[in-house]
C-alpha cells in the first residue's frame, strides 16, 4: 500500500493513516503476545518443576481454585 491516490486534491490516500495505525497496533499486540508467551512457558517449567518435587515425596497436589 502506498500514500497516493489520483483521486483526491493533495493525491494523498485517505485510507494510508488508517493502514499505519492498524499495522503499529498489530506490532504492538504481536510484541505484548510474544512476552506472554515466554512469560507461560516459565510459569509452566515452574509448575512442572513443582509436581515433580510433589511426586518424588509422595505429597497429594493441593486441590485447584
Amino acid at each position: 500500500m502506498n500514500n497516493y491516490c489520483a483521486f483526491s486534491k493533495d493525491h494523498t490516500c485517505i485510507k494510508w493513516t488508517d493502514y499505519k495505525i492498524t499495522r503499529q497496533e498489530l506490532e504492538e499486540a504481536d510484541e505484548l503476545c510474544h512476552g506472554n508467551w515466554i512469560e507461560i512457558e516459565k510459569k509452566n517449567e515452574y509448575i512442572h518443576t513443582l509436581q515433580s518435587i510433589l511426586d518424588c515425596n509422595q505429597i497429594a497436589y493441593p486441590k485447584e481454585i
